[in-house]
């Protein structure tokens, strides 16, 4: 590849490879000779802090001190000598000891002729560099008194700084161009081991790009690309769910359109059935509507009955219109369900209290003995109307021994609310076709008291919303209809 990430890291590499050594040499070239002068002085004060505390002590004279004093020469290449106020040697290390006692009774009281350049001076010593014309030396001195009053010196040799820093950074150069050679190789060899995972990763990818989800990453690192391999097969498993979750949508929005036509067929249904509903009121009211303009009848009584089926059949269609704006509400969400908590045997109560007429009417006796305080969750009107289209089903079939059976069932969180009636059972083949819209298993009977098929269709939405089960069942001697409600 153009840009194959082994070949930058080679070239990072040797970047910084040369700009490590160009750094060493600067710095060599520029604070190498402040570094050696600054070790040195701080090896002689280190020496005078020694001497200084043993002559303070009165251990300046001990073996033992002595041995610490040529430890300490030998380690940082110092002459050291203390003498006596009668000049006399009182402890020395390194060489020429003579010389240096010597020296530095010159030094302090005769002078000398080397040339000096000031360091640093306090009240105890001076420090100074001094230039020896005669072997071409230059040393780092310090001499000066110790606290007990004896005289000391010390002193170490100072190197070519200069030509130490250009031989280092010559062998600097060459060991620099050598290990960047053999580092080269090395990371050459290194980065295959980096770059292959990698490669490995970009394949893997532009087969993900390619819908391919086979491809998985199988290395075994530890480290971020093991990470990212890991991820990398996440990603592959979870588009390759996801595009099978879409082809799933797709297959369900396939069906959605075709559950939109048959929605369209069973809108045409339904304009059908409510035509074929409304034709019957319709034809009776025209016809008797006609014969009361021509006149067909000047009977009072007959006139009026002419009236009250053009109103009934008036009513018969005003009822059915109402019964089908409220189911279109409910099936269409466009009626909210407002879930309060309220007592079902109170409100059974008071719809039976209204109903009174009705059942007399019908000869029926019903019975519904519950007392005390029941509380359900649900939309109290709708739920109303629930019961109000069970009972009313019940007054128009009941027979036999024409009694309806009210009951509430308790458990747990669940509250059943059953409405019997005596008569004959329904067709089994029917049961699973009575909560839709206009089906009618008597339908001379349903017409005979003025059904439209929709009320148990209207029991189906409200149920439906509230997500709670309804249903019926054949008795031995009846019919029972329910619906459960959430008691918590």
């Amino acid at each position: 590849m153009k840009y194959s990430i082994r070949r930058q890291m080679l070239f990072i590499f040797i970047l910084i490879m040369a700009g490590t050594i160009m750094l060493c040499w600067f710095l060599n070239k520029g604070f190498l000779g402040r570094y050696y002068l600054h070790n040195k002085q701080q090896m002689l004060e280190t020496a005078y802090l020694n001497i200084n505390e043993a002559a303070s002590n009165g251990s300046i004279q001990s073996q033992e001190f002595k041995e610490e004093l040529q430890r300490l020469c030998g380690t940082y290449d110092l002459s050291i000598v203390v003498i006596d106020a009668d000049s006399k040697l009182v402890q020395s290390a390194g060489n020429d000891h003579d010389i240096m006692m010597t020296y530095l009774l010159d030094r302090v009281f005769v002078g000398t002729d080397m040339d000096y350049e000031l360091i640093r001076e306090t009240d105890h010593y001076v420090m100074e560099m001094a230039y020896a014309p005669q072997n071409g030396m230059t040393y780092i001195e310090m001499w000066g008194t110790l606290d007990n009053g004896n005289l000391f010196m010390s002193r170490s040799v100072m190197e070519s700084i200069e030509e130490s820093a250009r031989i280092a950074n010559q062998f600097l150069i060459y060991a620099g161009i050598f290990a960047a050679v053999v580092n080269g190789v090395l990371i050459w060899l290194i980065t295959k081991k980096i770059a292959d995972p990698i490669r490995s990763l970009t394949n893997i990818s532009q087969r993900m790009a390619e819908l391919d989800f086979d491809a998985s990453y199988q290395g075994k690192e530890k480290n971020e690309i093991g990470v990212l391999g890991d991820h990398m097969n996440q990603l592959s498993d979870r588009l390759e769910q996801t595009i099978s979750e879409l082809k799933t949508a797709n297959n369900e929005l396939q069906k959605d359109i075709e559950k939109k036509e048959a929605i369209d067929e069973i809108r045409k249904e339904f304009l059908s059935n409510v035509s074929h509903e409304l034709k019957t009121p319709i034809a009776l009211i025209m016809g008797y509507a006609e014969g009361l303009k021509e006149g067909i009848d000047q009977d009072a009584e007959n006139r009026d009955f002419y009236c009250d089926v053009i109103m009934d059949e008036a009513g018969k269609m005003n009822l059915m219109v109402k019964k089908l704006l409220t189911l279109n509400q409910l099936e269409f969400g466009n009626d909210v369900v407002n879930m309060e908590r309220f007592d079902i045997r109170e409100l059974i109560g008071g719809y039976l209290e209204s109903a009174d007429i009705l059942i007399k009417q019908s000869g029926a006796s019903v019975i519904f003995r519950e007392t005390g305080h029941c509380y359900v969750w649900g939309d109290e009107f709708k739920i109303e109307e629930v019961f109000a289209n069970y009972f009313s089903n019940a007054l128009n079939y009941v027979s036999g021994r024409k009694q309806i059976h009210i009951s509430l069932k308790k458990s747990e969180d669940k509250v059943r609310v059953s409405v019997f009636n005596t008569g004959d059972p329904i067709p089994e083949d029917a049961i699973p076709h009575l909560y839709e819209k206009f089906y009618k298993v008597d339908k001379a009977r349903t017409r005979e008291y003025g059904g439209s098929g929709v009320g148990l269709s209207i029991v189906k939405a409200i149920m439906d919303a509230h997500h709670q089960p309804y249903g019926v069942n054949n008795k031995n001697d009846g019919v029972e209809f329910w619906f459960e409600l959430a008691a918590k």
